[in-house]
């Protein structure tokens, strides 16, 4: 029996995978479902922010004195490529007309800009104003696939030596030896995101 749309992405939002992977926020899955969003998009959503949760708890831990949103970098990794519903080509290509989609799509579905947004800035931390919350989404998108991004780091390492008062480059040193972590477990993470078509 070939199993439906509606059953995969149930699959994508349940199953346990391979590194197991934390579910998304229930408020995220019910969006996901009620947006009959593609599998494919709901397993990356998943993959991104079991590591997200991986870098903000690490944060917390190695840096307590700095003020983190944990809830909104988790609802921000999980919610960062939403504007792919409306989007759908851009799941199997290049394009970024889904990140001002999945800010407005979020901000119709009743969430506040302040969560808004991650969908919007994921991709934008270059931005002289993006903030810490907005720099470890970033990250988590990219680290997900093992994928290294000198500025992006160059841009979080400065943000957590200003706020510990260490050196950058002890800085680096500890958030490469977490993002190298996070890193060896990609090729499972994107065994588990293959597992589901971009269309159901």
């Amino acid at each position: 029996m070939t199993a439906t749309p509606s059953d995969l992405l149930s699959r994508a939002l349940d199953a346990s995978g391979e590194p197991p992977l934390r579910p998304l926020p229930p408020v995220v899955a019910e969006l996901l479902r009620s947006l009959d969003a593609s599998p494919r998009l709901a397993a990356h959503l998943r993959a991104v922010h079991d590591v997200a949760v991986e870098l903000v708890d690490w944060v917390r831990d190695h840096h307590p004195a700095l003020a983190v949103d944990r809830d909104g970098v988790l609802f921000g990794a999980a919610t960062h490529d939403v504007g792919k519903t409306l989007h759908p080509d851009e799941l199997a290509g290049p394009g970024s007309a889904h990140e001002e989609a999945g800010r407005d799509l979020l901000l119709s579905h009743g969430f506040p800009p302040a969560l808004a947004r991650y969908a919007a800035t994921h991709a934008g931390w270059d931005d002289p104003a993006v903030t810490v919350e907005e720099l470890l989404v970033s990250t988590a998108d990219k680290v997900w696939k093992d994928k290294r991004v000198p500025d992006l780091e160059d841009r979080l390492v400065k943000a957590l030596s200003a706020a510990s008062g260490r050196e950058p480059w002890e800085e680096y040193l500890a958030l490469d030896d977490l993002l190298t972590r996070l890193g060896s477990d990609a090729g499972r993470r994107l065994a588990f995101q293959a597992q589901f078509p971009v269309h159901g």
